[in-house]
C-alpha cells in the first residue's frame, strides 16, 4: 500500500540538510495509537525524499516557506525573507486521517467535550470554517466612525480587494446607552446593515463588543454615567457588572443573530479588550470572576462561536488552562509605538521570539495576533496623519508583516485598515477629530496610499498559498549565512528545525546587501550574478511551489498570486523591484514563448528550465508560456495595479468567503476593482476608475467565449481577446462639477455667549449642590461637587455659573479646571472677560488666576466658566479607573472670602443624558448656548440673525463666541465618488508651530452632525473630511461654524472652505443613501 503522510499528525519532525541530499527523523503516532514509531527517510538520488515504511511513499513534495525580513544595523546587518523548502515532504502515517478530516479542537462546556457548534473550529495551525482551513487575514474597521451605513459596503469591498478575508470591529457602548437603562441602536447605530454588507463582500467578522474597548474613544467605550458607579470598572464589582448587563445582552443578542451558525458573517467574538496588567494594587488581578462573567453574558445572549482574546502583550493572560480561559488565545503588537513626528527613525523592535512564547502559552490554538500595528494615532499638536502614513508605511509592512508570517500567524488583524472619524465628541482626549490612523485606506475612503497596495501584494500571496497554513516554522531566526552568502542577512525557515537568533537593527536606510541564496547543493542565482536587498526591505520567496501541473523550483522574486482554472490553465504573477536581478527555475524542460522583447535569458540544467532577467523601472508586464501555465513577470508598480477578485458564479452576486472561492479573476488596471462575476458567458465587473480612459486586462478568469461585458452595470461596447487575455476598454463619463464657495454664500451670525449678560436667567439650570461626589476615584476639592458627570453632562462644552454677594474684600479669583488634553477654558466676572486657559497639546488641567476689580459691598455677581472638554480618558489600567478622571472645576479660591460663599449651577448639552436627538446620538452635542437651542440643526430660525460673510470675514472680540450658519446646494452626478472636506484656512496641510498662533477654536457641523473640532494654537488638523450621506450630494446642506476666541485680544479667524479631496472617481460602489438628519424644532432650552 502507498499513502501520503500528513504532517498534521506528526508530533515531532526535524530536517537535517545533508550535503548528499536530505535526511530527517520523524516521530509519529501509529495508526492504532500505540507506541510512536521512528522513521528514517532515505535520499533516493532522484531529487525526492522518501520514507521506507510499509511501502509508504513520500512521492509528493509540498511547497515550503521560509521567511525573513530586511533590517539594517550599524555593521550592516540585514534581514532576508525567503520561503524555502530544500527537501521536506508532507508526511502522514498509513491509516491516519487526511488533513481535511482532521478533528479540530472544540469548545469545552463543563469539562465535557460538547461542541457549541461545529462550523467554526480550530487546531494548533488555523481556524476551520465548514471543515476547511482558512487564513483569517483581517483589518480593523469601526462602523461607528463612519456613520453612513450605505458606505460600509464600500469599505468592505476595498478591504476584500486587498486580499483580506476578515474584518474586526468594536462596538462603542457609550453611543448606545447614553442614559442608564435607555438603549438605542436605531439609525446609524443599527449594525444590521454592517453584517449584511460584510456578508455581501465575502468578509468574515471578529466582533469585539467589550464592554470595554479602549479604541481611542471617550471613556474607552464606557458611557459617562459609569463615573458614578462606586465600584471599580473592569472588575467583578457587582454594581459595575450590573451596569453592563443591558448593553451586553442587547449587543450580544444582535451579534448572535449574525453568527455564521445563523447564516451571518461572524465567526469569532472577543470579550473585553487588552485585559492585561499592570493593575492598581488594591484590586484583584487577574480577576477571573470578572472575565468569566463577561463570557457568561455573551454565551447567555446566544454567542456560540469561539471566544478569542487580545492580550495587550504576549503575557498569556486568559489563555487556555488559566482560571478564565478563552477558546483561542491572542495578543496585540505595536512594535513601533506612535512617534509619527519622526517617520524616518526606525527602532530595533522586530520581535524574534513570539512563536516560541506562543508554544509555551497556548500550543493547541492557532497563533493569533489580534491587533498588529497598521498605523498610529496622533495626539493634539502632533505631526499629522500623513507622517503617520510614512512612519508605518510600505517599508514597515514589508519588514514587520513578513516577520509575522515567519511565526505562522494564521489569525492576523491589522489595526487599523480604515480609521474613520471621531465625529460628535466620540474620541478620547488624546486625539483630535480625524482617526485616519495613517491606515491603508484614508479617512475619506481613498485607496491611493502605497501601503494599501503593498498590503494587497502580501495578503494575496498568503491567501493564495494554503500550504502556509500547514508549514512547521522555525522557533527562532537562524543565522543568515546558513542560507545565504552574506552574514548581514537574517533568515527564518519555515519547515526546518534550524534555530538560532541574530540581533538586527533597522536604523540605517541607505545600505544594500548583495548576496546569493544557498538551497541545498545549489547556489542561486546559478548564472553567477548576485541578488540584492535594499535597506528596510524583506522578501518572501517560494520554493517547490506547484502552479497547475508545473513545479516552480525557486524564485528569487516575490509572488503576488497563483490561480488555476477549470479549463486546466494556470496563471502565476511574479513581481520585482527596479534594478533587481532575478532568477526563477521550473522543474522540467520547456520550450517557452514570451512576450516583451529581448529581456530574458533561459537555459536548461539537470531537468530544470532557468530564466534570468533584470528589472526595469516603471510599469511593465512580461509573460512566459509554459505548457498550460502563463507566468507574468511584472514590476512592483504594475503589481500594485493588479487585483485578485473571487469569481461569483450562479444566482448570487455576493463575493464568496475565503474557503468557498472556487476560482479568482486576475485583473490589471483601474483605480479599484471590486467584484467579478460570470454567468451565461456574461462577464460583469464592478470597480472604480480615476482616468478618463482605462483599459482593463483580465489576465485570468474570463471565459474563453464572452457573450457580453458589463462594467458597473453598463454594457461595454469595446472588448476583445488578445491571446488568452480579455481586454476591456473603458471611458469615464465626463462631468462638470461645481463645489460651492462658502465665502460667496450668505451666512447668518449670532452671539453664543448670552450667559455673561446681566439679563441672563439661569434659574432652570442644574444646581451643583452635591455635597459629596459620586466619583470614588478622584478627590473632591470644592465645597460641593463641580464634576460634570455627577450631574449628567459628559461631552463638549460645560458651563458653570457661580453666584456670590460681594463684601468688598474680594481681590482675585483662581481656579483649577480640567477638561482633558488640549482642552480650553474661559472665565468671566459678570460681563467682563477675565481670561482663558487656551490649552496645550498634553495639558489636561490648568490653574488660572484673575485679578478682580473693587466690588461694591452687598452687590451680586456671577462667575461664568466655560470648559471646552475633550472627552473622558480611557480606562487602560484596571483598578485605577482613569475614565473617572473628572471634567469640571477641581478647586477654586476667591481671595478674601470663604469658598462656600459661591453657590454654583451647571449646564451642558441640552437635557444631559436625556439628550433629545436620538438620531445623532447622546454625545453629538455640547453645551454652547446655540447648541442647546438646536441652532446647529438644519432649518434653524436664523433669519433674524445678523447677516455675515462667514468665519474669517470679521474680527471676533476677546472672549467672545460667534455662531455662524449657512446653507449650500450640492449637485454631484450619481455614480461618482468625490469626497468632500471642510478646510480651515488656505491649505489642508497640518499646522506646524501652532503654539505661536492666535488662540481660538472652531467647531464644525454639517446637517447637524458635528464633524470637526479645530484648535488654532494647537493643531494639527485643518482638513475635516465629511462623508457623502452626511452631506446630501443632491440637495440642500446646512453648514454651521462656532468660533470661540480665547485670546486676550480680538482675532480674525481663518475662512472655511468646501474642498474636494480627489479630482473624480467613477465608482462601482452602491448608491449612497443620505442619512436621516432631523431638522430643528423648538426646544425649551435655557
Amino acid at each position: 500500500m502507498s499513502k501520503l503522510l500528513n504532517s498534521n499528525d506528526l508530533e515531532h519532525c526535524t530536517n537535517n540538510i545533508a550535503s548528499n541530499g536530505c535526511s530527517f527523523t520523524i516521530v509519529a503516532p501509529t495508526p492504532d495509537g500505540g507506541t510512536p514509531e521512528i522513521l528514517t527517510p532515505a535520499f533516493k538520488g532522484d531529487g525526492e525524499c522518501r520514507v521506507e515504511h510499509l511501502t509508504s511513499d513520500l512521492s509528493a513534495r509540498r511547497p515550503e516557506l521560509l521567511f525573513s525580513r530586511r533590517l539594517v544595523r550599524a555593521f550592516k546587518m540585514h534581514w532576508l525573507s525567503v520561503l524555502v523548502s530544500v527537501c521536506l515532504s508532507v508526511v502522514v502515517l498509513a491509516g491516519a486521517p487526511a488533513a481535511s478530516e482532521q478533528k479540530p479542537f472544540i469548545h469545552v462546556v463543563n469539562d465535557v467535550e460538547t461542541p457549541m457548534q461545529n462550523i467554526v473550529t480550530w487546531d494548533h495551525k488555523s481556524l476551520f470554517v465548514h471543515g476547511k482551513r482558512i487564513m483569517f487575514y483581517s483589518g480593523e474597521f469601526h462602523p461607528f466612525r463612519l456613520p453612513v451605513p450605505s458606505l460600509w459596503l464600500d469599505v468592505f469591498q476595498k478591504i476584500r480587494s486587498m486580499g483580506y478575508t476578515g474584518v474586526s470591529f468594536y462596538v462603542d457602548w457609550a453611543l448606545l446607552e447614553g442614559q442608564p437603562g435607555k438603549y438605542n441602536d436605531s439609525g446609524v447605530f443599527d449594525l444590521t446593515p454592517f453584517f449584511a454588507a460584510a456578508k455581501k463582500a465575502g468578509i468574515y467578522l471578529l466582533a469585539r463588543p467589550g464592554p470595554y474597548i479602549n479604541a481611542e474613544v471617550s471613556g474607552g467605550g464606557f458611557p459617562g454615567w459609569t463615573n458614578r458607579i462606586p465600584g471599580h470598572l473592569r472588575t467583578s464589582s457587582a454594581d459595575f457588572l450590573a451596569a453592563t448587563d443591558l448593553y451586553m445582552s442587547r449587543i450580544g443578542a444582535l451579534i448572535a443573530a449574525h453568527q455564521i451558525t445563523r447564516g451571518g458573517p461572524v465567526i469569532l467574538v472577543q470579550p473585553e479588550n487588552e485585559y492585561t496588567g499592570p493593575a492598581a494594587p488594591n484590586v484583584t488581578f487577574p480577576d477571573a470572576p470578572y472575565m468569566n462573567a463577561v463570557y457568561k453574558q455573551l454565551r447567555d445572549s446566544g454567542i456560540v462561536v469561539p471566544l478569542i482574546s487580545n492580550d495587550a502583550s504576549n503575557s498569556g493572560g486568559n489563555a487556555p488552562g488559566t482560571a478564565a480561559p478563552v477558546d483561542i488565545y491572542g495578543h496585540d503588537g505595536y512594535p513601533f509605538g506612535f512617534d509619527c513626528a519622526h517617520p524616518d527613525t526606525w527602532k530595533n523592535r522586530v520581535p524574534t521570539d513570539w512563536r516560541k512564547v506562543h508554544l509555551r502559552q497556548s500550543p493547541k490554538t492557532p497563533y493569533s495576533v489580534v491587533e498588529f500595528q497598521g498605523g498610529a494615532f496622533d495626539p493634539w499638536g502632533g505631526a499629522g496623519f500623513d507622517k503617520c502614513t510614512k512612519y508605518v508605511g510600505p517599508s514597515f509592512e514589508r519588514v514587520f508583516y513578513k516577520n509575522l508570517y515567519g511565526f505562522q500567524t494564521t489569525v492576523l488583524n491589522i489595526y487599523m485598515v480604515f480609521g474613520g472619524t471621531n465625529w460628535g465628541n466620540l474620541g478620547h482626549p488624546g486625539g483630535y477629530t480625524s482617526y485616519d490612523y495613517g491606515a491603508s485606506i484614508k479617512e475619506n475612503r481613498a485607496v491611493d496610499r502605497e501601503k494599501y497596495h503593498e498590503a494587497k501584494l502580501q495578503a494575496n500571496f498568503i491567501v493564495a498559498s494554503p500550504e502556509y497554513l500547514l508549514v512547521e516554522p522555525s522557533e527562532a531566526f537562524v543565522n543568515g549565512d546558513a542560507y545565504t552568502t552574506s552574514k548581514h542577512l537574517a533568515v527564518t525557515p519555515m519547515g526546518n528545525s534550524s534555530t538560532g537568533t541574530r540581533h538586527q537593527d533597522m536604523r540605517s536606510n541607505d545600505n544594500q546587501v548583495n548576496y546569493k541564496l544557498r538551497i541545498g547543493n545549489l547556489t542561486v542565482p546559478q548564472d553567477g550574478s548576485y541578488l540584492s536587498l535594499k535597506a528596510r526591505d524583506s522578501k518572501m520567496l517560494a520554493f517547490n511551489y506547484m502552479v497547475g501541473n508545473i513545479k516552480l523550483l525557486y524564485s528569487t522574486a516575490e509572488i503576488f498570486t497563483r490561480q488555476t482554472y477549470a479549463n486546466g490553465k494556470s496563471i502565476l504573477i511574479i513581481y520585482a523591484d527596479e534594478g533587481d536581478s532575478n532568477e526563477i527555475a521550473f522543474q522540467g524542460t520547456f520550450n517557452t514563448t514570451s512576450r516583451g522583447g529581448r529581456w530574458l535569458t533561459s537555459k536548461h540544467v539537470d531537468n530544470q528550465t532557468i530564466f534570468n532577467w533584470q528589472s526595469d523601472s516603471g510599469f511593465w508586464d512580461r509573460t512566459l508560456h509554459l505548457d498550460k501555465v502563463k507566468v507574468h513577470l511584472v514590476s512592483r508598480e504594475s503589481a500594485y495595479k493588479m487585483w485578485v477578485l473571487p469569481i461569483s458564479q450562479g444566482p448570487s452576486t455576493d463575493t464568496p468567503y475565503t474557503g468557498e472561492v472556487v476560482e479568482s479573476a486576475v485583473i490589471l488596471g483601474g483605480y479599484l476593482m471590486r467584484t467579478f462575476s460570470v454567468k451565461d458567458g456574461i462577464v460583469s465587473i464592478t470597480g472604480d476608475l480615476d482616468n478618463e480612459e482605462d483599459d482593463l486586462q483580465i489576465l485570468g478568469g474570463a471565459p474563453d467565449i464572452v457573450n457580453d461585458v458589463l462594467f458597473n452595470g453598463e454594457r461595454v461596447e469595446d472588448y476583445y481577446h488578445e491571446g488568452d487575455v480579455l481586454i476591456v476598454k473603458l471611458s469615464m463619463p465626463t462631468h462638470n462639477i461645481d463645489i460651492p464657495n462658502l465665502t460667496n454664500t450668505t451666512w447668518r451670525a449670532i452671539d453664543s455667549l448670552p450667559e455673561i449678560q446681566s439679563t441672563y436667567d439661569d434659574t432652570k439650570w442644574t444646581v451643583a449642590g452635591l455635597n459629596k461626589t459620586y466619583n470614588t476615584a478622584y478627590k473632591q476639592g470644592t465645597p460641593t461637587s463641580l464634576f460634570a458627570s455627577d450631574y449628567g453632562f459628559h461631552s463638549g462644552t460645560i458651563l458653570f455659573r457661580g453666584h456670590f454677594t460681594a463684601t468688598g474684600n474680594e481681590s482675585s479669583f483662581s481656579l483649577t479646571t480640567r477638561g482633558g488634553e488640549a482642552y480650553g477654558a474661559s472665565v468671566y466676572l459678570d460681563a467682563t472677560y477675565l481670561g482663558s486657559v487656551p490649552g496645550r497639546g498634553s495639558q489636561q488641567n490648568a490653574t488660572s488666576s484673575h485679578s478682580l476689580p473693587k466690588l461694591e459691598p452687598g452687590s451680586n455677581h456671577v462667575f461664568t466658566i466655560l470648559i471646552d472638554s475633550m472627552g473622558h480618558d480611557e480606562n487602560w489600567n484596571i483598578g485605577f479607573d482613569q475614565s473617572k478622571a473628572p471634567i469640571g472645576i477641581l478647586s477654586y479660591t476667591l481671595l478674601g472670602r470663604d469658598s462656600s460663599a459661591i453657590t454654583w449651577k451647571i449646564q451642558g448639552n441640552h437635557l444631559g443624558e436625556a439628550a433629545p436627538d436620538i438620531v445623532r446620538g447622546p454625545i453629538n452635542e455640547g453645551g454652547l448656548w446655540a447648541e442647546r437651542q438646536g441652532y446647529h440643526l438644519p432649518s434653524a430660525p436664523t433669519t433674524q440673525w445678523n447677516s455675515s460673510s462667514g468665519p474669517g470675514s470679521e474680527e471676533i472680540p476677546a472672549g467672545s463666541i460667534r455662531f455662524y450658519s449657512t446653507s449650500v446646494d450640492l449637485d454631484i452626478p450619481r455614480g461618482l465618488d468625490i469626497p468632500l472636506s471642510l478646510v480651515i484656512g488656505g491649505t489642508s496641510a497640518p499646522l506646524e508651530n501652532a503654539a505661536g498662533r492666535s488662540r481660538y477654536r472652531m467647531t464644525l457641523w454639517v446637517n447637524g452632525w458635528q464633524f470637526g473640532r479645530y484648535v488654532n494654537n494647537i493643531g494639527p488638523q485643518t482638513a475635516f473630511p465629511v462623508p457623502e450621506g452626511i452631506w446630501d450630494y443632491h440637495g440642500k446642506n446646512t453648514v454651521v461654524v462656532a468660533v470661540w476666541n480665547m485670546d486676550s485680544e480680538e482675532v480674525r479667524p481663518a475662512t472655511v472652505r468646501i474642498v474636494r479631496d480627489m479630482w473624480m472617481v467613477w465608482s462601482g460602489m452602491e448608491p449612497v443613501k443620505t442619512v436621516e438628519s432631523p431638522e430643528w424644532t423648538e426646544r425649551n432650552a435655557y
